[in-house]
């Protein structure tokens, strides 16, 4: 047909049609096509001749009135290169001669180790598409399903379905493939790290070839984290350019593959990861992958980042209260790194007092107050109050707590157990392990099997049971190892006598499931629960997680220059209301001597906590801190939940800068910094964006004779001039608060 494209097709290779309908989704029956309008942007699939289901478009979204050219599979090339290789396939799987990565794998029982399949049918539901594919020679079926979102995200997942009377056993299940336009110039961002050194970025061209980012470590991890973006060469800036980009939703072992083929068609897999990867699917069973969250912009990585933001926002944290909205954190205090485990009631108590007067809202007691729990050798496992620190139990500190006008929380380790406890003692099968292998322990303890349905009741209980008996707000949820030997020899059909290790690799899945399951029926049974995902820090990020708690602690490096790195990492893939950030005693991590006042305006970047020991502040440093804690209530709607601009980068020099935007227009947050000024160089004025041109703004600084400027300013000045701040020396920062005035 006139205008046709015979690959994925470039962002304006589209013809004229009749008006689109303005619904999320709709079916063009004719040309056996489906179009997905999510925010700004259009995502298109469609059968081809050979009943092959391809993705035809990705990019910005299309006018009403205009449709794609119907799909075609590629022409062989060569002999190397069959069709089923080269047509960008919406969900390839091995078979038919398909050698770039594949989405599912699959073996049967007659020895077939392929799978062709193709379009069988589709159903729209406002929003949602579901497509069905079948195998053309096996009773297999692949359910793919989408949803698109309004602020410019479509999620993509999928259900493996055995309507067989045999088995199969599934060695690969990706969520979705996701084909961007055919072409060269892309360039690939992706983010790796360490522990204390989590959510470092990383770019670099998109070359020939796969790049992997995984984790096999039973969890998210730290040395990677489940989010990508792809812009172009010379074209996609923080601000400018076509940026496509994504992230998992999944908090056990995943994969993504970046792939940019031969042919110059780049692609993006992911879901479980496929290593040590087994699950049995039985006649009538289903499996179901994880979500697979992207989306399109044409404004740069900051308008990715600010999708993703406000999509997490409305769409993935848990909501609160009749508005259902998700409320901004509190500034919370916890007790660990003033006290560690040393500590009685009465110590708890004194922080607490100095809490309340720098104006914390929550406080925190950490690990220590349970079982016989003085160091980390012991007691993991017995969640039972010691009667060492606590003789009258938690509800004397809860109702001081109450009295000082904050709500109370406490730290939970529920996923692990101490070989020197009532439990491990009672339960040593309970432990993760393959028979006759020594356990590896890491920080003293064992990985509990969550998989078992025993343990995850008895975890339950005992949750339920802490968080109904004493006023509890908040759980700080933690998790401070990976997985070894993890062996399951009662799983479903395995066991001690007839071992069956592709049967026990379903440790890997249902450990996840039942640690989700655990959290929705707490959180079901107690609404008003709040829960923090730790994992020795940032361990443990991802969307799966955020599904049921609200917020994260992404390091246990709280350094304040470290942690200007971290987030801005963090923030390329998660809003900053889920970023916890403590202001903590120096020198830590770097043995470095950082100012209060710096430490603190760092931390407003998200969720401002405290871990400091406020017993040993002076009465300046406590009067410091009330003064930041007071202003940064007045932002803190404005930093968790508006647009971030991220106006200079840490990584790049001396000086970096980040400005958040209300949705609403009517506050925007600067907040700046200098760690080392050279030469005596002024500060360069720092040009604002996201604001009102017209608008004028009334100016509230920090730090009066920091702010060189005029009481009231135009938007149009405050961009184009800039705001002008005397900030000078080392680790000198400052805040400013613009207010809308009309």
């Amino acid at each position: 047909m006139a205008g046709a494209c015979s690959c994925v097709v470039s962002l304006t290779c589209f013809v004229p049609c009749p008006l689109l309908a303005q619904s999320a989704v709709r079916a063009q029956a004719d040309r056996q096509q489906w179009y997905l309008n999510a925010g700004k942007m259009t995502y298109v699939v469609g059968v081809n001749e050979q009943g092959i289901l391809q993705t035809l478009y990705w990019g910005p979204l299309l006018r009403d009135g205009a449709v794609v050219p119907v799909a075609r599979s590629l022409p062989e090339r060569a002999s190397q290169y069959p069709p089923a290789a080269t047509t960008p396939q919406e969900y390839p799987a091995y078979g038919a001669g398909i050698f770039p990565e594949t989405a599912l794998k699959v073996n049967s029982l007659n020895g077939d180790r392929t799978l062709v399949l193709h379009y069988e049918s589709a159903r729209v539901d406002g929003a949602k598409l579901e497509i069905v594919l079948k195998d053309t020679a096996q009773p297999l079926r692949v359910h793919l399903y989408y949803q698109a979102y309004a602020e410019g995200v479509l999620a993509r997942w999928s259900r493996i379905e055995n309507i067989g009377k045999g088995s199969f056993g599934i060695e690969n299940a990706a969520s979705a493939t996701w084909n961007l336009p055919a072409g060269t110039g892309y360039s690939h961002r992706w983010l790796t790290g360490m522990w204390g050194g989590e959510f470092q970025l990383n770019e670099e061209p998109l070359k020939t070839g796969k790049s992997v980012q995984e984790s096999r470590t039973g969890h998210t991890s730290h040395e990677a984290n489940p989010w990508f973006s792809i812009g172009k060469q010379g074209e996609t800036t923080e601000e400018t350019g076509p940026v496509w980009f994504g992230e998992l939703g999944w908090s056990g072992n995943w994969q993504i593959v970046t792939e940019y083929t031969s042919l110059e068609q780049p692609r993006v897999t992911g879901g479980y990861n496929p290593f040590d990867f087994h699950w049995t699917l039985a006649a009538g069973a289903s499996l179901e992958t994880p979500k697979f969250y992207a989306g399109y912009t044409d404004g740069g990585e900051g308008q990715a980042s600010r999708i993703l933001s406000q999509f997490q926002l409305q769409e993935i944290l848990p909501k609160r209260g009749e508005a259902r909205e998700a409320k901004p954190r509190p500034i919370i205090y916890n007790s660990w790194e003033a006290t560690e485990m040393n500590f009685t009631a009465d110590t708890q108590i004194a922080l607490a007092e100095r809490a309340a007067k720098a104006g914390v809202e929550r406080f925190v007691i950490d690990d220590g107050w349970f079982g016989k729990r003085d160091d980390d050798h012991a007691g993991l496992g017995d969640w039972t109050v010691t009667p060492k620190k606590f003789p009258q139990g938690l509800k004397p500190i809860i109702n001081r707590v109450h009295a000082l006008g904050m709500d109370f929380g406490i730290w939970v380790e529920p996923e692990m157990v101490n070989p020197d406890s009532d439990l491990y003692r009672q339960h040593p099968d309970w432990a993760m392990n393959f028979p006759d292998r020594q356990r590896t322990e890491m920080r003293n303890q064992l990985m509990l099997n969550l998989a078992r349905t025993d343990v995850k009741e008895w975890m339950f209980t005992w949750l339920d049971k802490l968080v109904s008996e004493n006023d509890i707000a908040f759980l700080k949820w933690d998790y401070n190892r990976i997985w070894s030997e993890p062996g399951w020899n009662t799983a479903p059909g395995s066991s001690p006598e007839h071992p069956n290790p592709d049967a026990e690799k379903a440790i890997y899945l249902q450990s996840i499931r039942n640690l989700y399951e655990v959290i929705d029926r707490l959180r079901a049974k107690h609404p008003k629960l709040e829960i923090e995902s730790c994992s020795s820090g940032g361990g443990r990020v991802d969307l799966g997680i955020l599904e049921r708690t609200d917020e994260v602690w992404p390091s246990d490096n709280t350094d304040a220059l470290d942690r200007q790195d971290i987030q801005w990492g963090y923030t390329q893939a998660y809003t900053p209301q889920t970023m916890v950030a403590w202001v903590t005693d120096v020198p830590s991590m770097d043995h470095r001597m950082v100012p209060l006042q710096y430490r603190f305006v760092v931390a407003m970047q998200g969720a401002l906590g405290i871990g400091a020991n406020l017993t040993k502040f002076s009465d300046a440093d406590m009067a410091l801190s009330a003064k930041l804690t007071e202003f940064y209530k007045t932002v803190r709607t404005t930093v968790q939940q508006g647009k971030l601009y991220r106006l200079a980068s840490p990584l790049a020099g001396d000086t970096s800068q980040m400005e958040y935007v209300a949705d609403d227009g009517s506050q925007a947050v600067l907040l700046a910094y200098v760690h080392s000024q050279r030469f005596a160089l002024p500060y360069a004025a720092v040009h604002l964006r996201g604001l009102d041109p017209d608008a004028m703004y009334h100016v509230h600084a920090l730090d009066p004779d920091k702010y060189a400027g005029e009481a009231t300013v135009s938007g149009s000045v405050l961009m184009g001039a800039g705001v002008n701040l005397k900030l000078r020396g080392d680790y000198d920062s400052t805040a400013v608060a613009l207010e809308r005035v009309r």
